[in-house]
């Protein structure tokens, strides 16, 4: 009895969903992401956005996440998002320490229902070597309606 409760209400549900579907008058979707390693360690993260413009108002998506590595110290990833009314934001943060040596790599993604955007920096160092250092950027700004 319980599977068929569960199954009349995902029939329901997307029943609803489908007859509210609209096309987009405008649309967007964004994306950043980097890694960077030395010695033992790694980190990564990476991030997404999507916004869609209909005549019944906006609706925008968001994801990210990231990982990282170290074979000898310490790991460390997190993942944080926020909801503000139609705008979304998220933040990934990626860091692996051994030692002196480390890697880390941080991107944030924001969407506001009209505009997207996406920075990812990395950066990796061995004590005694130059640190290096990377950045992507990218920003969408969706045309008025």
């Amino acid at each position: 009895m319980r599977k068929l409760l569960a199954m009349i209400a995902v029939v329901c549900v997307s029943t609803a969903t489908s007859a509210l579907a609209q096309d987009c008058s405008s649309a967007g979707t964004i994306g950043t992401g980097g890694s960077a390693s030395a010695g033992g360690t790694s980190a990564s993260s990476v991030g997404t956005a999507g916004a869609c413009q209909t005549d019944g108002g906006n609706s925008s998506s968001i994801a990210s996440g990231g990982s990282a590595a170290s074979d000898g110290g310490k790991a460390m990833s997190k993942t944080h998002v926020n909801e503000n009314g139609d705008k979304l934001k998220a933040q990934t943060k990626a860091q692996a320490v051994d030692k002196g040596t480390f890697s880390k790599s941080r991107t944030k993604t924001s969407t506001d229902g009209d505009s997207l955007q996406s920075t990812t920096r990395t950066m990796s160092h061995v004590p005694g070597q130059k640190p290096v250092k990377s950045t992507t950027n990218q920003n969408v700004i969706l045309p008025e309606e």
